[in-house]
Order: C-alpha cells, then sequence, then structure tokens
C-alpha cells in the first residue's frame, strides 16, 4: 500500500487537508483501522428481524454481512461470503429461510454460519469405486462462515470483526450512553419504513455533516424558516472522551421573527419569512415524555457514532441513518424509520408525515447530499488544498451553543491519533 503523506498546516486539526477525502490507499486503511478492528458498527433493529429464521443482509465497512435470528431466537451476525469459493451468496436484503445455501457449489449454513452440508463430500462412485470427494481430514466445523461478534442494547444491533473489542458500552462512553438510552429506552421498537441513496462524496462527510451545528440554519430553508433547527435555539454539544462521537441537542425556538439579539438569524437568506405550509400538520408537533433529561426537553437530538451511524430525534420522527463506504468517494446512506409499539394510530401517521423531512427527498435533507457531492467534486480537483473548521476557535471542547465547528476538530483529532500512529 502506498500512501503519500498528509500536509497539515497545523498540529491540530483546524485545518483539514483535502488529501483526507482523495487518496484510495487511505480509504483502504480506514476501513481496517475504523470498520474491521477496534470499533463497533451498526447493523440494524432487532426489530428488523422478529421472527426465527428473519434476515437482513447490510455491510460493515465495505464487508458484506447478514443479521440473523436463529431458531432459538439468537441474533448472529455472519459474513456473507461463502467458506468455498468466496462468493456473496445471499442476494436479497430481507426475508426468511430456515439455512442459507450458496447458489454456486450447493454448500449450506445454518443461520449460526455453521457448515451443515456440502455436495459430494464422499465423493461419488462410478464403474464400483468412489471417485473426488473431500480429503478424510476434511471438517465442517473448520469451515463456517466468519462469525462476528455481536452486542444489542434497546433493540439496536452492533456486530464487529473485531471480537477483542472493548464492550459497547465502554465504546460508547457515558457521555453519549445516556443520550443513546434516551432514545432506546427499552420500548420495542416498531420499523416504518426505509430511504436509501448514494452520494458520491467521502464518507466521512456525513459524519462532519451531522456534527456540523450551525448549518442548518442557513442551509435549510426549512429549518431556520419554521424554528426546528436555527442558531439561537438553546444547544449543547457534547463529545466522548475520545473525541469521536458526538450528541447534538437542541429545544425548538418559536417560528417566525426572532427579536433582540436572535433578529440576526432572521436575516440570513434561507430564512423566508413569506414562507407558508400548505399541509400545516407537517408541524403538528406533539412533545413525548420520553424527551425529558433532567430539566431539559430536546425537540431534536443528533447523535453521531463514529464511524457508522447517526441515530436522529427531530421533533416526533426518529430514524437510524447507516454509513455504507464504497469507494473514497461515495457512500450509500440508508434510513430506517422507525416508532415504538405502543404508539397510538395518530403518533404513528405523524412519525411518518414527519420523516418527510429526511432521506434523499426529503424537505431538509436532499440539501446535504446535494452540498457533499459538490465538496468532493472540488476536493478531487484541487487535493493539495485543505478546509478551514476554525468556527469557534481552534481547540476541541463541549459547548452549549451551535457556532461553531469543535465536534468536527474533535473527529479529526481521532482520526490523527488513529491513522497517523
Amino acid at each position: 500500500m502506498t500512501e503519500h503523506p498528509i500536509h497539515w498546516e497545523t498540529e491540530g486539526t483546524s485545518r483539514i487537508p483535502f488529501a483526507v477525502y482523495t487518496d484510495e490507499d487511505r480509504h483502504k486503511k480506514e476501513l481496517q483501522r475504523f470498520f474491521y478492528r477496534d470499533h463497533w458498527s451498526y447493523v440494524g433493529l432487532e426489530a428488523e428481524i422478529p421472527n426465527p429464521g428473519d434476515f437482513k443482509r447490510t455491510v460493515v465497512g465495505e464487508r458484506s454481512v447478514i443479521m440473523t435470528r436463529s431458531e432459538g431466537g439468537q441474533i448472529h451476525v455472519v459474513e456473507n461470503v461463502c467458506a468455498h469459493r468466496g462468493m456473496q451468496f445471499c442476494r436479497e436484503r430481507h426475508g426468511n429461510k430456515k439455512e442459507f445455501v450458496c447458489p454456486y457449489h450447493q454448500w449450506s449454513y445454518s443461520l449460526k454460519g455453521d457448515l451443515q452440508g456440502v455436495p459430494f463430500r464422499r465423493g461419488v462412485r462410478q464403474d464400483g469405486k468412489v471417485n473426488g470427494g473431500m480429503p478424510a481430514d476434511f471438517d465442517p466445523k473448520d469451515h463456517g462462515l466468519t462469525l462476528l461478534k455481536v452486542a444489542t442494547r434497546g433493540g439496536v444491533v452492533f456486530a464487529s470483526f473485531d471480537h477483542n473489542v472493548e464492550s459497547l458500552e465502554d465504546f460508547m462512553g457515558p457521555t453519549i450512553l445516556q443520550y443513546f438510552d434516551r432514545l432506546f429506552n427499552g420500548r420495542k421498537l416498531v420499523v416504518l419504513g426505509y430511504n436509501r441513496q448514494r452520494i458520491p462524496g467521502n464518507w466521512k462527510l456525513m459524519q462532519e455533516n451531522i456534527k456540523d451545528p450551525y448549518h442548518p440554519g442557513l442551509l435549510h430553508t426549512w429549518f431556520v424558516t419554521f424554528g426546528l433547527w436555527r442558531a439561537d435555539n438553546k444547544s449543547e454539544l457534547r463529545m466522548d472522551t475520545h473525541h469521536r462521537h458526538a450528541a447534538m441537542i437542541s429545544t425548538r425556538g418559536n417560528a417566525g421573527q426572532a427579536t433582540g439579539a436572535a433578529s440576526q438569524v432572521t436575516q440570513v437568506s434561507s430564512f423566508k419569512d413569506s414562507m407558508q405550509l400548505n399541509d400545516p400538520s407537517f408541524l403538528d408537533i406533539v412533545p413525548e415524555g420520553w424527551w425529558q433529561m433532567e430539566d431539559k426537553m430536546p425537540t431534536a437530538v443528533m447523535m453521531t457514532l463514529f464511524p457508522s451511524v447517526i441515530f436522529q430525534q427531530q421533533v416526533n420522527s426518529v430514524s437510524t441513518r447507516h454509513i455504507q463506504p464504497d469507494g473514497h468517494g461515495a457512500f450509500d446512506f440508508v434510513w430506517t424509520h422507525f416508532g415504538f409499539e405502543d404508539d397510538t394510530p395518530e403518533m404513528t401517521e405523524r412519525r411518518l408525515r414527519q420523516s418527510n423531512l429526511f432521506g434523499p427527498a426529503g424537505f431538509v435533507s436532499a440539501d446535504d447530499g446535494e452540498v457533499i457531492e459538490f465538496s468532493q467534486q472540488a476536493f478531487e480537483t484541487k487535493p493539495e488544498h485543505r478546509m478551514l473548521v476554525e468556527l469557534g476557535g481552534r481547540e476541541v471542547g463541549e459547548t452549549d451553543h451551535m457556532v461553531t465547528e469543535t465536534l468536527i476538530r474533535g473527529m479529526y483529532a481521532y482520526w490523527r491519533k488513529v491513522m497517523e500512529a
């Protein structure tokens, strides 16, 4: 692997070289260090495989894996690579099976990944003798599917190729864990639907996008005009001790004209005072009991778990966003919208309606995919340049306001530590 050195203008991470996003060899190193060892990756929700035999095909990094529920109800994650000739044998995204059979040579596996059938293992009898077959010392126990380590919490499933990875709780850390447990508080989850999109940009740009709290009030007309997320909202930015994970917490202000110091929000070009909704029910926001945290009642919490997932609460819409890299310049982005089993029909309808803000054609999120694409185009044409993330200073730390890029600086402090060690 030939890796070209990166020049950082400063010892810190307030000026990020474009080469971080453009080098394919460095991308392969990222996959090894962030996705295939020392880290947990999101693979799905238990609610996606509720019954024995259910499975979901997904990825960890760029490797295809399958989340299954075996006959005994246990959840397993196996790599989608046949132990015989390496074929990705599972092509369906979801389904129910009693076993997995590779179509190439019909090797069959249990839902736990155990090899249970090999055609012609003992050869074929012809003309009074046995021809072919596997060697006498061939043991099926040695040729199962690659099994990942699995951890579940609150109905969310994580997996790792690294069986020595730290516990999921230690991986998140206490600060982020409290916000995770606020959302995934033990209530049974119900899947409401999916969105999928391919974004032609480096996978880290989506982590950055959700660690950037002040762009929503500038880029997203919807957010700033109707007060769902803008710079004058009460807010907090929190990180784990490694600065790799983050939570952005915001409490919705009043839509429309602001007064006093907050009036500057209405001066940005994305604020459209005359904008009206043809369907006012999009702003039919009902506070829920689980929002409460001590003396706070956040209307939005965006959690980034590095490297693979975003957990979103935007008023009544809740979802996971799975980042699936595909080379240094593209990633698939999969949204899973969910609710809770004890939701009323009215709340389920509200969650579905508000989910239209998000996804590839969402009133808000369509903007993000576009700016990521345009950023990547510039990086590729000018790889010797760098971006500036100095809003709020050059240091890394938690804040009680949105006008900062501290979470991005924190993520790249962790990136440099792991990648350049």
